[in-house]
């Protein structure tokens, strides 16, 4: 190794570990802010680690002060409701526009990639009022339904069936496979690494969606995370900001855990998944 690139590589990693630094950070503050006493939260004194270590009683209060257990069983069955019915919709359309030939193909794909732009904040309103005349603000509907059909899901397995060779798809024709056979016995099997990706993105925005959730519903039972815990700090923590760090630590920890089971996967969908 040269003396430049080594100095390119060592500028490299340090700005890396500065970016890794700053978007750690607020989740160090968070753990820490967990374990502390009242006392020590407040205090003039930066300290990472107690004095006192009240790790159990935050935590017991978090799930004490407020019903933690159903709003992440809420966030659970949204979440992988709403994967569920997502991939149900964009495996056979993003096999449609990648192995089809069909008129008006371009143009389909034309409309993926132009609802790509709007984001659903800005159809929230008439995505409302439509639940509210069918009946179904206030439930698990009204937060599954209007996300059913991803645009981003589409174009990415789209993208990912650009690369699968199409004599795997005529074999199975000629084996006498139906299209929708293919998709599910032949393109699912082989798009698992752009699946969990996707999967991944979909939990992760689902799961720490916050606007969506707070105009959907109304009652308690069906809050989610994120709803639940600015539930939990404005009727029960008010300035005891160590229960409430808890419950946002045990809230954000299961996306970790699921990132850190689907991180080999995750690199390899997006590594495979390229613009043909």
């Amino acid at each position: 190794m040269t003396s430049g690139s080594f100095v390119t590589s060592t500028l490299r990693h340090a700005a890396l570990l500065l970016i890794a630094t700053f978007a750690l950070m607020p989740f160090a503050v968070m753990i820490s802010t967990s374990i502390k006493p009242a006392n020590e939260i407040f205090s003039d004194t930066v300290r990472w680690w107690p004095e006192k270590l009240a790790l159990i009683e935050n935590y017991s209060e978090a799930f004490s002060s407020a019903p933690l257990m159903l709003y992440l069983m809420n966030g659970v069955i949204v979440t992988l409701a709403i994967f569920f019915l997502q991939v149900l919709v964009a495996l056979p359309a993003a096999y449609a526009l990648a192995k089809l030939r069909f008129v008006g193909r371009r143009i389909a794909f034309g409309f993926v990639l132009f609802c790509l732009l709007i984001p659903y904040h800005a159809i929230a309103v008439p995505l409302f009022i439509l639940l509210y005349f069918v009946g179904l603000l206030d439930s698990y509907s009204a937060l599954v339904l209007p996300f059913t059909i991803s645009v981003f899901g589409i174009f990415l397995m789209r993208q990912f069936f650009m690369g699968v060779p199409d004599d795997l798809v005529d074999a199975a024709r000629m084996d006498g496979m139906s299209e929708l056979s293919i998709v599910w016995r032949v393109m699912l099997p082989a798009a698992i690494p752009a699946l969990t990706a996707f999967g991944v993105f979909s939990v992760v925005a689902h799961w720490n969606d916050y606007f969506w959730p707070l105009v959907a519903v109304s009652s308690e039972s069906y809050f989610t995370p994120p709803l639940g815990v600015m539930a939990f700090r404005n009727a029960e923590a008010g300035n005891n900001f160590g229960p409430l760090m808890a419950a946002a630590t045990i809230i954000v920890a299961p996306l970790l855990v699921v990132f850190l089971l689907a991180q080999r996967r995750f690199i390899e969908g997006i590594a495979f998944t390229g613009i043909k």
